[in-house]
């Protein structure tokens, strides 16, 4: 039987209902502007991603849906949607993408089907993770922007109910970096297509990365070599770490660390274990926010102290990378061969903030939408992230607390998570691994709000310090007797 979807969408959802259907039936789905290109059963251990050479580890048998969505004449959105063959928990889960996606999220998509989670991902309408996609297409830009994740959710929604014969239960969103600010656009602009966000290190596009090749890259003298970052952590390490009354190589909050670069100035020559007059210059510009130099306005948040083993996603030298460029190559100057030396932190940060060249960003802080059919927010950040400034987000939370009536308003709804030491979204010296998922589901479906996470940190594969996660502002403090690398021994606490 061919179902037809030109109809509104509680009408769409009722004809679904009647009954479910087989995997390879859904090729047969008719949605708006939508065409399924593929549905298959795939066996357990089966699916190997294209381009890859290895089978996801540990997936069980999942129905495989693939689509192409055209909202606009220009647009061309691919997504994937994964539903368990048997033992689905009538949730569905979409998950996010990094930096300019380009990509459908493997990795993520099978991490929510092994819990039981129906899950969707898109490409967000091109591919390869450049923003060149974007010259003379403008209804690409919005696809990439907000689009292609709201078309996802209601085309995905709507083919876990024809598959399964009911809607789902509950429907998160699971995303960092890019996916962190998909998450928090999903809030702001389509409130009610989740129950629960999680929204990591948001990446909102702002004027850091150039700022930080201005200060390293665009006078040669000012590179700081990678080999040189292990020296500028420890020396910040050591003035910094015993702070928080715990020397344990990590920094409960970085913005209690007033430390100066110029400790490492080089006595004589240039040498491995000092920093020369531009490099020391240079490294304080890195913990500096960009401001404009005529107004003074901030521009954007700074990196923190800890942030230092990670500095070489911005580049090394002659050229910044692409990651850092491509909106201002692409999006606002629509030049692929402009030269990024040439930015003007006055005139042309004015061209560079206009609207239409952040449609992607989300800093919208009236979540009141989202908050009143009781929607939960679990935030969080690494405090070492050295690609999205930890502080930003912290901006942004303020914020929205400020907006929405003060913490005792909002903290049945929004919780924001600091992690000492992680990276971007992953990886650092410190505890790092944690259950978002469950912890937001308990906080959606139970009602538990999380007043800690335990997280974990791996050192070959094997746990070797656990720490908790507190709401912000509170910290991890320890008790005063015990290991201090065990989460049993810390409570969470305001400072």
């Amino acid at each position: 039987m061919r179902l037809s979807f030109f109809a509104p969408l509680s009408i769409l959802f009722a004809t679904c209902a009647m009954a479910a259907t087989t995997c390879e039936n859904l090729a047969s789905l008719s949605l708006p502007d939508t065409t399924i290109t593929m549905a298959s059963s795939v066996a357990p251990g089966a699916f190997t991603p294209p381009s890859s050479a290895r089978a996801l580890k540990d997936l069980p048998a999942f129905c495989r849906v693939t689509a192409t969505l055209k909202p606009s004449p220009d647009s061309d959105i691919k997504v994937e949607i994964w539903l368990p063959a048997s033992g689905w928990n009538r949730k569905f889960q979409a998950v996010g993408n990094g930096g300019w996606a380009g990509v459908i999220s493997y990795p993520a998509l099978a991490d929510a089907v092994k819990e039981g989670y129906a899950s969707a991902s898109t490409d967000t309408g091109h591919v390869g993770g450049s923003a060149s996609f974007v010259l003379d297409h403008p209804e690409k830009l919005i696809d990439f922007s907000w689009r292609s994740e709201h078309e996802m959710t209601v085309k995905g929604k709507a083919i876990v109910q024809a598959f399964y014969g009911s809607a789902p239960r509950l429907s998160y969103w699971n995303g960092c970096s890019t996916g962190g600010r998909q998450g928090l656009k999903e809030a702001q602009r389509f409130p009610d297509d989740f129950d629960g966000i999680i929204a990591g290190a948001p990446a909102n596009r702002s004027a850091l990365g150039l700022w930080i090749a201005f200060a390293t890259l665009k006078d040669p003298a000012s590179n700081i070599p990678a080999s040189k970052y292990p020296l500028i952590h420890e020396a910040v390490l050591n003035q910094c770490d015993a702070r928080d009354g715990l020397k344990d190589g990590l920094i409960d909050d970085p913005r209690l660390c007033k430390f100066d670069p110029k400790v490492l100035l080089c006595k004589g020559a240039d040498g491995p274990s000092c920093l020369t007059a531009p490099q020391v210059e240079a490294a304080r510009k890195i913990y500096t926010a960009a401001t404009n130099p005529r107004t003074g306005q901030e521009l954007s948040s700074p990196l923190v102290p800890g942030s230092e083993l990670g500095w070489t996603i911005f580049g090394e030298g002659p050229e910044p990378r692409d990651l850092t460029v491509d909106q201002y190559r692409y999006v606002v100057f629509k030049d692929p061969k402009w030269d990024w030396r040439t930015f003007n932190f006055d005139s042309d940060i004015a061209r560079s903030e206009q609207p239409e060249n952040l449609i992607m960003n989300a800093t919208d802080p009236n979540l009141r939408p989202f908050f009143a059919h009781n929607g939960k927010l679990l935030m969080y950040h690494g405090w070492s992230d050295p690609q999205v400034s930890s502080l930003g987000t912290i901006k942004y939370y303020n914020s929205l607390v400020d907006t929405l009536g003060g913490l005792s308003k909002t903290s049945n709804n929004v919780r924001l998570f600091m992690e000492p030491g992680m990276g971007h979204c992953r990886g650092g010296e410190g505890p790092n691994v944690f259950d978002k998922v469950g912890s937001l589901d308990q906080w959606v479906d139970k009602g538990k709000a999380p007043e800690s996470i335990v997280a974990s940190h791996y050192t070959a594969e094997k746990v070797d310090r656990t720490r908790p996660l507190c709401p912000y502002p509170q910290v991890a403090v320890y008790k005063g007797t015990g290991s201090i690398d065990d989460a049993a021994n810390f409570v969470c606490k305001a400072k």
